[in-house]
């Protein structure tokens, strides 16, 4: 096995760029929706012969082994040329948590079947009463013999229409002092008795949320991962990485090169005012591009993120939306269109970019929650 931390960023990126460029299927660059696994299958089985599924995987389980800055890399060239994430719910959130927090017992069945997508992953966190402030949740796993007996709603869980297995946040104590307590992770089938499934169409006419209602559904005690009652410790540990992740620039960078392409096809810059608001949001994507540098450079080092990471969350997302507005802005009349809008050979889908650009700000944390998680932590307000 190739020790991938072994060579330079240099060789590393040139490898994995290389490896893109040669394998992945140009139809499915920068896909403007979430697909489902059958469109993307043949990719994943390419990724899993060469041991690429799992690149923050140990190499004991199936994994690359990489350290932080060539987790970086990797996601860095992979957004960059427009390689579709996929259905990596269990290679990102479900496995590591196995990993650090499940039985040996849970590692032999469950890892190898996420490497392979036998089993595809959606994640059961929030409700309609519980987005944000997500210790407020009442879906209720109850004891029944061998089985946990599961009740409640789970809402925005994407792509559940696709999926085999949910990981979820369920109550296992009604009687705590904290709402923090008394949660628990458990892992449940999604093709059971008790379990409905109903897809939410988004304004962009796409059907990748879902609404999940459990009935008397069934686990088995096995499927609880760590202890009953500690679940919450264990959702946080999700987001040790997703909080540089979510803030990587490439989010703005694609939809700044989609409005100056689609701006230069509608000769918008032959105005004077677009040229100036052009460059500000050109400035901004620079500017953030500069402060995520500096926060990678620090998981480079080794060195623990602070909370003052969430600025880039902020950033890119509001950025994000700006860029969005300015091409419906240049689309004039046509900015209510579904669908692409063509430029010579290209379409550019602006109406799903805006659509796609709203909830930014909220999934991952809204950045009202990270405005007050930087003024206490990092203002010390």
């Amino acid at each position: 096995m190739t020790d991938w931390n072994a060579l330079s960023d240099d060789e590393f990126r040139a490898e994995i760029r290389s490896f893109f460029v040669a394998e992945y299927p140009e139809e499915l660059r920068h896909l403007a929706h979430r697909p489902k696994f059958a469109e993307i299958e043949h990719w994943h089985k390419k990724l899993n012969a060469k041991g690429w599924v799992a690149p923050a995987w140990p190499t004991e389980y199936g994994g690359m082994g990489l350290e932080a800055s060539k987790m970086l890399i990797y996601y860095e060239e992979q957004q960059s040329y427009g390689v579709n994430r996929g259905r990596d719910m269990g290679i990102q959130m479900v496995g590591p948590l196995i990993i650090k927090f499940g039985t040996d017992a849970q590692k032999e069945h469950w890892l190898p079947r996420i490497l392979t997508c036998e089993n595809i992953w959606c994640q059961g966190y929030s409700e309609p009463g519980a987005g944000s402030d997500l210790a407020n949740l009442r879906t209720s796993a109850a004891v029944d013999g061998d089985d946990f007996v599961i009740n409640g709603q789970k809402t925005w869980t994407t792509m559940a229409h696709d999926a085999t297995h949910i990981f979820m946040l369920v109550r296992t104590n009604q009687n705590t002092e904290r709402k923090q307590q008394g949660i628990s992770f458990v892992l449940a089938k999604m093709d059971q008795p008790g379990v409905e499934v109903r897809p939410i169409t988004t304004l962009a006419g796409e059907t990748e949320f879902c609404e999940v209602f459990f009935d008397d559904a069934r686990t088995p005690r096995a499927n609880l991962v760590g202890e009953i009652d500690k679940g919450w410790s264990m959702a946080k540990a999700l987001l040790s990485f997703e909080r540089i992740f979510i803030g990587n620039p490439g989010l703005a960078q694609n939809a700044l090169a989609q409005l100056e392409t689609f701006a230069k096809g509608r000769g918008a810059f032959e105005d004077p005012i677009f040229r100036d608001k052009f460059a500000e949001v050109a400035l901004d994507v620079e500017d953030h591009a500069a402060l995520y540098s500096r926060f990678a450079d620090q998981l480079r080092r080794g060195e623990t993120l602070g909370a003052d990471v969430s600025m880039l969350k902020i950033w890119v997302t509001e950025t994000y939306q700006r860029i969005t507005e300015l091409m419906i802005n240049v689309a004039g009349p046509d900015g209510g269109t579904l669908g692409p809008l063509q430029i010579g050979n290209i379409g550019v889908d602006v109406l799903a970019s805006f659509y796609k650009a709203r909830p930014s700000t909220i999934y991952g944390g809204a950045n009202e929650i990270q405005r007050n998680i930087l003024s206490k932590a990092v203002l010390g307000l």
